[in-house]
């Protein structure tokens, strides 16, 4: 039986604002090291024998940052299943199941959120093929991680009877929800008690089975959607409309903690979700402080603080457990012990309509980025960046002007029926209502300044005639 890695990269990691956005979550950034927590979860078992090639399960609004960040570190996927809409993880894997099976009957799926971290690889590569003892005898394993502390912020499995087939698994007695500190401390106390990782192992076609079983409208929603699903360029996109009529639950309330099935593996391989500002800090390296920095920072009397400059220098002095993070558009302090309660920053954000917890000042496209310089009344300036070879869609803007200058590289413009080449220093103007594309020739980046004037500068104002990468 040949092991596939699912990689499930959805979810939008508010606790980690404002680094983390809706349309830039945390997954899908360098938050522990100089690479995305997407391209690290990949690399960690991509080196792995008998590994197949990796199934990534993401949002639709992400689907170009996902392939762009595998082809950067050379992984070519097995697929990358679109979902229309987010409905938890047991239709996510369910959909991941059937994808799988249809490739390979036998398959066995070692299932990855893409956002967490691993520091002892071989423990865990440990933990797999002992794992795999399980599924070969019909399990449904999870990872249970062997607790540091009484953390609260996590599930919890209680273990039950030894297996026989694999020295130090067990089956699964109960799944406990994120308890209170002191249960937390009664669970270390008696032993026998793990983190709920999220992470498992088990054959597809058996965990389709007890899907059915305990949860038919998933079940068939799933399959439904794979089967309806169709070719993207090189996405596999599952039906729509079945696929948002799937009841939206969780592998553990599903599938995990109703069925006989299910086994945990004690796991002790430096877990960490990475779920908040100060988990963030506690899996990184401080210095003789113990301040964990990242960017243009300065520090004078600062002790046991994250602090995070991503566009200026951010400069703290005299203070103890903050966390400070910059963003081109956001600053956030918080007290460490306080910071689980940045989510209500983000509910806050959405209630007033504002964008905020949506995307950064720079936006990323399958073509390249751009990012906001300046606005005001009836203007707006962007700095816009093409990628060699790549072009924006043919459209149109009803309400706004357009004016372009070229900073770097070489523009092929589009403007009505005539097409110019432009190099560094040169300039167009597009009208109102006129038909108009931009793209890059060269074999460097394209970099220009485009002045926006109208009565109206919304992203919304586009209406596309022709789009290589097939947005709407």
């Amino acid at each position: 039986m040949k092991i596939y890695p699912v990689i499930l990269s959805g979810g939008a990691g508010t606790r980690l604002w404002p680094l983390s956005r809706a349309v830039m979550p945390k997954q899908l950034l360098p938050l522990v090291s100089d690479k995305t927590m997407l391209q690290d979860t990949i690399l960690r078992v991509a080196d792995w024998p008998d590994l197949m090639a990796p199934l990534v399960v993401c949002g639709n609004e992400h689907r170009f940052l996902v392939a762009e960040q595998l082809r950067a570190i050379g992984i070519k996927p097995l697929g990358i299943l679109l979902e229309p809409i987010g409905r938890n993880t047991a239709p996510a894997v369910a959909a991941a199941a059937n994808y799988l099976k249809a490739i390979d009957p036998e398959a066995v799926m070692l299932v990855l959120p893409a956002d967490h971290v691993i520091t002892d690889n071989a423990a865990f590569k440990s933990a797999v093929d002992r794992a795999m003892l399980m599924v070969k005898e019909g399990g449904l394993a999870t990872f249970g991680i062997v607790p540091q502390a009484p953390e609260t912020g996590y599930g919890y499995i209680n273990r039950g009877a030894a297996m026989d087939a694999c020295d130090g698994c067990y089956r699964v007695a109960r799944f406990v929800e994120k308890p209170n500190r002191e249960t937390a401390e009664k669970f270390l106390a008696e032993g026998g008690y793990y983190w709920n990782s999220g992470m498992f192992l088990f054959r597809a076609q058996r965990f389709l089975d007890e899907l059915a079983r305990l949860q038919p409208d998933i079940a068939s929603a799933a399959e439904s959607a794979v089967q309806k699903g169709y070719r993207d360029l090189d996405f596999c996109r599952l039906d729509e409309a079945t696929f948002s009529d799937c009841p939206s639950d969780s592998i553990d309330y599903a599938v995990m903690e109703k069925t006989s099935h299910a086994v945990v593996v004690p796991a002790d391989i430096g877990w960490s979700d990475v779920g908040s500002w100060s988990a963030l800090w506690e899996v990184q390296q401080g210095d003789a402080e113990g301040n964990v920095c990242r960017g243009d920072v300065y520090l004078d009397g600062v002790k046991n603080s994250l602090v995070r400059a991503e566009s200026r220098i951010v400069a703290v002095v005299g203070v103890d457990n903050l966390v400070v993070v910059e963003t081109g558009d956001a600053v956030l302090v918080a007290h460490k012990d306080q910071v689980q309660r940045v989510k209500q920053i983000v509910d806050h954000l959405k209630s007033k309509e504002r964008t905020e917890h949506l995307h950064h000042t720079r936006v990323h496209r399958p073509w390249g980025w751009y990012e906001g310089v300046d606005a005001g009344d009836r203007f707006q300036v962007k700095r816009i960046c093409v990628k060699p070879g790549e072009k924006l869609s043919l459209q149109m803007h009803h309400h706004r002007a357009e004016h372009w200058v070229v900073v770097s590289g070489t523009a092929r413009v589009t403007c009505g029926e005539k097409v110019s080449l432009l190099s560094e220093n040169e300039s167009t103007y597009i009208p109102i209502g006129m038909n108009h594309r931009l793209e890059n020739p060269g074999k460097v980046p394209l970099h220009i300044i485009e002045v926006q004037s109208g009565s109206y500068l919304g992203e919304d104002d586009i209406v596309r005639f022709e789009d290589i990468y097939k947005r709407a």
